[in-house]
């Protein structure tokens, strides 16, 4: 198939025009987007969106009819191919080496700390939230952070290691409510500073470190271990050191629970705009990918998927970022602001489409 023939076929398949009057269709400004789609596919939808050549009112249902669109026209023999291209490149390149893992820190979470201030709730948790009826952001955040601390089985004077704390709201939540001893580590400058000034008065330690750094920065073991939103960083290639690094962390009877996005099928590729401009080197796993990872190194004691309420979560951020938009604007282009909304309501549309999921695994080390 060619390529015009294939972005006419997605568009007609996905129900969508181009200059129609329907909130999900795109209004294109310059015309020039048509032939840099056809060479560069999403790269080109991203980039086009950002510098104004095109808009859509309703961009999460724009990408989400897009993707699953996308999903049943390359769901034959060609993408087999394209797939095993993909593997060879993974495992010859492996972005997410020791020293690339800190790239992602410096490009997506060491940028203008009042953007996250405006977006995050109170606690700067940058995950999925659990959603009920009338929740505010706050209150949806912390029911997941008791949740988590709740299937870790948290008992006062835990020794608890949070890999990749963000600014560390989940730790500061366990000290405070089950008196646990806090352990940390990130790979972004900017949270490592931000945890050492508005949590020094509770016990928490935080190093800026990779995660294969762990066995030489602590003894003795952990009684449990956390790690939200911080495996899609890892990578298919890494994944059994990761694992195997975090087991041996962790005490014989301890309890390991993993919060992570992942794809609902087996895909090595990954949206180039999101890989370039937010997420350098992220992969989503597959279940039969997390699965395999996992066994033989952890015993699974449940696996849920939250992925419903990733779309609220990434709305709300959109509606407190856009709210907070005329604060923010002096100090960041009208550029940032059109990259930031293609990031968090594309992603939005990721999860409406059911491709995107969003897994808690709680684990116990093998016997």
């Amino acid at each position: 198939m060619t390529a015009p023939a294939l972005i006419e076929t997605i568009a007609s398949m996905a129900d969508v025009r181009f200059d129609g009057q329907r909130s999900y269709d795109l209004d294109v400004h310059d015309r020039g987007l048509f032939s840099d789609l056809l060479k560069r596919g999403g790269l080109a939808l991203g980039e086009g969106y950002v510098r104004g050549d095109w808009d859509c009112d309703d961009l999460s249902e724009l990408i989400a009819r897009l993707l699953r669109a996308r999903y049943q026209l390359e769901a034959n023999s060609f993408q087999g191919l394209r797939e095993a291209w993909q593997r060879l490149r993974e495992w010859i390149l492996n972005p997410q080496t020791l020293h690339r893992s800190f790239r992602v820190g410096q490009v997506h979470y060491d940028i203008d700390p009042r953007v996250y201030a405006a977006m995050l709730d109170t606690r700067r948790i940058y995950s999925c939230a659990i959603w009920n009826d009338g929740d505010t952001l706050d209150q949806a955040q912390e029911r997941k952070l008791d949740l988590i601390c709740r299937k870790l089985e948290l008992r006062p004077g835990h020794r608890l290691l949070d890999v990749g704390c963000g600014w560390g709201g989940l730790l500061a939540y366990a000290c405070e409510h089950y008196g646990v001893q806090g352990y940390g580590i990130t790979i972004s400058a900017r949270q490592y500073a931000y945890i050492r000034d508005h949590h020094s008065h509770l016990p928490i330690e935080v190093l800026m470190a990779d995660y294969r750094s762990l066995p030489q920065l602590h003894q003795p073991r952990f009684d449990r271990i956390v790690s939200v939103g911080m495996f899609e960083h890892v990578g298919l290639i890494n994944q059994g050191t990761y694992h195997r690094i975090l087991r041996d962390c962790l005490k014989p009877d301890g309890l390991f629970l993993l919060q992570t996005i992942g794809h609902f099928v087996t895909t090595a590729q990954t949206d180039p705009w999101i890989e370039r401009y937010i997420f350098p080197g992220g992969r989503l796993p597959a279940p039969s990918q997390l699965a395999q990872g996992v066994e033989g190194v952890f015993q699974l004691q449940s696996w849920e998927n939250y992925g419903l309420h990733y779309e609220r979560t990434l709305l709300a951020w959109w509606e407190k970022f856009s709210a907070h938009w005329p604060l923010l604007q002096g100090a960041l282009s009208d550029e940032f602001y059109r990259m930031w909304r293609y990031y968090l309501l594309g992603c939005a549309g990721y999860f409406r489409s059911g491709h995107g999921q969003l897994w808690q695994l709680l684990l116990r080390p093998a016997l």
